[in-house]
């Protein structure tokens, strides 16, 4: 598995929220809603994007920007107009006082038309998840990310920008999977864009010490490795095997081999005929009574509650 497809296994989305603005003249739009990961795909104007505690940045047609870690961000016609909209978790949709209004929401492009040349049009999508965030992921990650259109085209065009405004059966999973698709072309895009710095977890695949413990692990995660085991099969020393995997990858090996189990567990649940002692027999834990505890702890969930709220959002 190459570093980046190890990272962004993590990015499923469930329960995505989509908003579709059309503005002009003065406006301003402050996002509290805490998602982890957001994005704003920029369709036509021009926007800046301010995260909270940064220096403002500016949005051409085509560019898409990351937010990152679930901070207050504004997004407006320009550096100094005052937010009057507030978007809150949920989607919901406020003044500065926090009195509900309607959503500013425009379902497709059509509504930029030759009367209407200097009309914006924004895409925000918020990532939601049932269990857990991708720490790894955000914590590889600044508080905004911006891919130029130069750089990383989005994946989505407008007819597809159309669909997400339909209320017809599936929508959902359509919106979930539009998401991933969208940030997965993103963040692929800034990961490897030119003159990005090279992240030292995206070194340790090929590391000579940490690379074949990590081929290990991702080949057989199941196995009851032990970190004098991973080091005699990767043929350095358990201390140095430990201390160079923590420095690269961010964490201690055996640390990184429950937190993939934990993810396989997630991706097997969804199979709705797979019990419990069955998951956790194929990822590595003793029984499904270890595996539901470290599932809880690891997530704030029970694998059945998770596998209930998974199967909510895949109908």
């Amino acid at each position: 598995m190459d570093p980046l497809t190890d990272l962004l296994n993590a990015v499923r989305t469930s329960g995505a929220i989509f908003n579709q603005s059309s503005m002009a003249g003065s406006w301003a739009a402050r996002f509290e809603d805490g998602s982890p990961l957001s994005l704003a795909v920029l369709v036509h104007g021009s926007v800046w994007i301010t995260p909270e505690g940064g220096a403002p940045v500016r949005l051409g047609p085509g560019d898409v920007a990351v937010l990152c870690g679930g901070a207050p961000y504004v997004i407006a016609d320009a550096p100094d107009t005052a937010p009057d909209v507030v978007i809150r978790a949920g989607g919901r949709c406020t003044n500065p006082q926090g009195e509900e209004l309607l959503p500013p929401r425009i379902p497709d492009a059509g509504a930029r038309n030759a009367a209407e040349p200097d009309r914006t049009l924004l895409i925000n999508g918020l990532y939601t998840v049932d269990v857990g965030t991708p720490g790894r992921l955000l914590a590889a990650l600044p508080p905004l990310a911006v891919v130029e259109a130069s750089v990383g085209t989005c994946p989505v065009g407008p007819s597809a920008f159309e669909e997400i405004a339909r209320a017809e059966p599936g929508q959902q999973i359509l919106l979930d999977r539009t998401m991933d698709l969208m940030l997965i072309t993103a963040l692929r895009a800034w990961f490897t864009r030119p003159g990005a710095e090279i992240p030292t977890w995206y070194r340790a695949h090929s590391d000579p010490v940490v690379a074949p413990a990590l081929r290990l692990l991702h080949a057989d995660p199941a196995h009851p490795w032990t970190l004098p085991a991973l080091a005699a099969k990767s043929g350095v020393s358990r201390a140095h095997l430990a201390r160079r995997f923590t420095a690269l990858v961010g964490q201690p090996p055996m640390t990184y081999l429950r937190e993939r189990r934990l993810a396989l567990a997630a991706e097997l649940l969804r199979e709705p005929d797979t019990t419990l002692a069955v998951v956790a027999d194929r990822v590595g834990f003793a029984n499904g009574f270890a595996l539901s505890n470290a599932f809880k702890k690891e997530h704030g969930v029970s694998p059945n509650e998770y596998r209930t709220r998974a199967a909510r959002t895949e109908t």
